[in-house]
């Protein structure tokens, strides 16, 4: 995969573009190419934009996953698609490829701490100093070889959280090399296929998926058919 991001939706208030997996969300102590400045660059290009461009990050993939993501293009759609995450009112789900077959739906409630030393999160007891709860809804899709496909509905959106939470759940994701058995070179095996949300000034709904026709993206069923996950 060649190219950092793709563009799905852009008008005066959205952006909605497809992250490549290994992209950074946002800089870091790293100073590598980061997703929301590569946006920025695309918009005052585009639109021939003199001085600072603005662009609102609303939420972020970890640095190794794939799939959709909405910018704000507005402070005032920043600000009510800020408050709409906070009341889950923006659907984000995913596919990823667990360890170990799994046979029904399941819901997943647990408290998640994050080591700020470490970037780790860990699983710990409800009523923990700092910790916050994460939830989230998972339904197998296919399994096959001691490996199962599943879709995954956030609830929450934590640090970490997807990865956090199947690897206590006894499912860790494929090709994680954090919190599963992950070994150099596999990629993670987590793809944010899904994203709806209302439009903060149209209040109309619009549901995006990731479909990819061209420019570098493989779907994600091509990709687990080429590193023979499942």
């Amino acid at each position: 995969m060649n190219k950092p991001y793709r563009i799905v939706f852009d008008d005066n208030h959205l952006l909605v573009a497809l992250k490549a997996p290994n992209v950074l969300s946002q800089g870091d102590a790293s100073g590598d190419d980061d997703l929301l400045t590569l946006l920025k660059r695309y918009i005052k290009e585009k639109y021939e934009k003199p001085g600072e461009v603005y662009l609102g990050l609303v939420h972020r993939l970890d640095r190794p996953v794939g799939g959709l993501m909405v910018f704000a293009r507005t402070s005032k759609a920043a600000a009510r698609l800020s408050a709409a995450l906070r009341e889950h009112q923006i659907g984000r789900e995913y596919l990823c490829v667990c360890e170990g077959e799994i046979e029904a739906p399941f819901s997943l409630t647990d408290a998640l701490l994050k080591d700020a030393k470490t970037n780790m999160v860990s699983v710990v007891s409800p009523g923990t100093s700092g910790a916050q709860k994460a939830v989230l809804h998972g339904e197998p899709v296919a399994a096959r070889d001691g490996r199962t496909l599943v879709k995954i509905r956030l609830e929450t959106g934590r640090s970490h959280q997807i990865r956090v939470q199947l690897q206590h759940f006894g499912h860790p994701l494929w090709g994680d090399n954090r919190y599963g058995r992950g070994m150099p070179g596999e990629q993670i095996a987590l793809w944010g296929y899904k994203l709806s949300l209302v439009h903060p000034t149209l209040k109309e709904k619009m549901i995006f998926y990731d479909y990819p026709k061209e420019g570098g993206f493989v779907p994600f069923a091509e990709a687990i058919n080429e590193q023979e996950i499942l």
